[in-house]
């Protein structure tokens, strides 16, 4: 049986009638990606994608030369929107280098901008850009039938949100002018207030350093902090609500829309929020600190933890090139070739990677993209694993739910779920919230993640500013650690960007940067094929899905496809910048496609 004919079942099928589709760019995002397909339009499945992106990645090579200590403020610009993800980071890998430990305020603070972060871009993208592929206005020109269904459907939490219908809710998701839409631009506003308490500007950190942090630990700080979370707790506990019950009923309206976006089990989660009590940055010792995140890393395969060391996470990492626009830099001289713990360093390996990019014009026989193909190796298997970060959320979540080690004050994995408690708010009572490991890895199951992340994001957040409180009360108050730039070092910073795995890889030689390689989610999610033929994870979730959509043809809105492919959270400058050689205009007309206000 093949893969497509697996998704789309056993029934009979009939003579194929593929149409070419393509989306490029897709609306919603930053950055020009685009989705090519062939659809069968008889057999209502989807037997061919390819992923794309028109803009080249050049970072890794301007970075070269650079003084390391401008690293965290120069790569901050790769993003409009996760910039400060990308200072974190960056500050976590020279802080590897140079051997220093920020001290446990300006790790608080560190962690409660990112808590911020993660509930303001989680909130506004969910809210007001994915939601409106489940909205009234768009099912009613995709699925009319379906919306019908949803006027006679009561939503099973109306106590909760307040909506008597999943029509009701539908009509809440309308853009611009339904009730859950406005109060999530007002809950962002909020969170992006709180995220500029603790790092000085948003979305490019001017408080955040290698060492420390330059946020003045005042108690006003905090409680100006904590009274803006409180105040959105009554949205966040809502909104968990709200998502799962539209989802469950397209469970219910749809038999079969499971293998929506579905793919095979293979998220990658690098862990988030340092535990000051057991963070020294030092290499030997990541293995220990890593497991003491908040969000414990992790890779799973097939539903099972294959590891959360990130020692092994590091050394699994594989740059392959495929079907991208780049030359080889595999007969080069290696920067590194054993790890600080004697471990041998992969040529593909971050640490010794290359950027030589090589335009062309695209063929989808060949190369068609910008974006490079990282993989993990799997020892166990021998495989080069093509892993997924689910917008960020899902592959969080699975990972600190198997491994079992977090047991934080509001947040406690199990083994098979994460339990995250929220205190009482204006309008709702203190909840428990539970999210379970699910049977599929699917469109729908990473939308869903991501309104409980948001909670889980929210209960840290008051664990951190509790603590931040009483180191103030206790006059714990330092921020900084001077260090000095070493001649020659090597360090490695794993955090969460908002919609999943960022890592930077960064060599000092001559007190200089020598090679710095950041990996954030966009590689990882929007890859190409790679140099043994398997697709990206965009790719390979929506070829083979079967098409629930009414309409035929010549009105296709591809409206599954969409939500397959929004549920990624997908945002190119990540992973790449423009090139266009001799300044030619760029063209494209592509198919109809559904969009509000670009993200970012």
């Amino acid at each position: 049986m093949t893969a497509t004919e697996s998704r789309a079942g056993t029934g009979e099928r009939q003579p194929s009638q593929m149409v070419d589709m393509a989306w490029d760019p897709i609306t919603r995002i930053v950055g020009n990606l685009g989705i090519y397909t062939k659809i069968d339009f008889a057999n209502r499945e989807v037997a061919e994608c390819h992923s794309t992106s028109s803009l080249f990645r050049g970072y890794s090579v301007f970075m070269k030369g650079k003084d390391p200590r401008d690293a965290g403020f120069i790569t901050s610009r790769i993003c409009g929107i996760c910039g400060d993800n990308h200072t974190t980071c960056s500050n976590y890998a020279q802080q590897m280098a140079y051997g220093i430990k920020p001290p446990p305020m300006a790790e608080l603070i560190t962690n409660l901008g990112e808590a911020a972060e993660y509930i303001f871009d989680h909130t506004i993208y969910q809210d007001n850009l994915l939601f409106a592929d489940y909205c009234e206005a768009m099912v009613k020109q995709t699925n009319p039938g379906v919306l019908d269904q949803a006027e006679r459907t009561p939503a099973p939490k109306a106590e909760i949100h307040g909506m008597r219908t999943i029509a009701d809710i539908m009509r809440a998701f309308n853009p611009f002018e339904g009730s859950v839409y406005k109060e999530a631009l007002k809950v962002s506003r909020v969170t992006r207030e709180m995220f500029c308490l603790m790092e000085g500007r948003h979305v490019h950190p001017s408080t955040l350093y290698p060492g420390g942090v330059g946020t003045m630990p005042e108690p006003t700080v905090f409680t100006d902090y904590l009274t803006r979370l409180v105040g959105v707790l009554d949205f966040v506990k809502k909104s968990v609500a709200l998502c799962d019950d539209v989802f469950d009923f397209f469970y219910e309206a749809l038999p079969g829309y499971e293998e929506v976006g579905r793919r095979r089990i293979l998220l990658g989660c690098w862990g988030a929020w340092q535990d000051h009590r057991v963070c020294d940055y030092r290499y030997a010792s990541m293995n220990e600190w890593g497991k003491a995140m908040y969000v414990t890393p992790g890779i799973v395969v097939d539903g099972e933890l294959r590891t959360n060391d990130l020692v092994d996470i590091n050394l699994g990492m594989r740059i392959l090139l495929g079907s991208s626009f780049y030359e080889d830099w595999t007969n080069e001289q290696p920067f590194v070739t054993h790890d600080p713990l004697g471990n041998p360093v992969d040529m593909r390996h971050p640490w010794n990677q290359t950027t030589v990019p090589m335009p062309q014009k695209r063929d989808f026989g060949g190369n068609y993209s910008w974006v490079m193909s990282p993989r993990w190796y799997d020892q166990q298997s021998g495989d080069h694993l093509a892993l997924d970060t689910g917008g960020g959320p899902i592959a969080r979540l699975w990972s600190t739910a198997l491994a079992g080690l977090v047991d934080a004050r509001y947040v406690k994995s199990t083994g098979r779920s994460v339990q995250i408690s929220l205190p009482k708010s204006a309008a709702l009572p203190e909840m428990t919230l539970e999210w379970k490991v699910p049977q599929w890895s699917n469109t729908l199951e990473r939308g869903r993640a991501r309104s409980y992340f948001v909670a889980y994001a929210a209960a840290m957040a008051m664990q951190f500013v509790e603590e931040a409180l009483q180191l103030v009360r206790a006059g714990e108050t330092r921020v900084f650690t001077d260090f000095e730039v070493p001649d020659e070092a090597i360090g490695c910073g794993f955090h969460e960007a908002v919609r999943g795995v960022l890592s930077h890889h960064l060599v000092i030689k001559d007190k200089k940067i020598a090679n710095y390689h950041p990996y954030p989610p966009t590689p990882w999610n929007g890859s190409p094929r790679d140099s043994y033929g398997t697709p990206g994870p965009y790719e390979d979730a929506v070829q083979g899905q079967p098409i629930f959509e009414e309409n035929g043809p010549e009105n296709f809105k591809g409206v599954d496809i969409m939500r397959t492919v929004r549920s990624f959270d997908p945002c190119l400058p990540c992973g790449v910048h423009m090139y266009l050689g001799k300044g030619n205009e760029l063209k494209k007309v592509h198919s109809p496609n559904f969009g509000t206000a670009g993200h970012g």
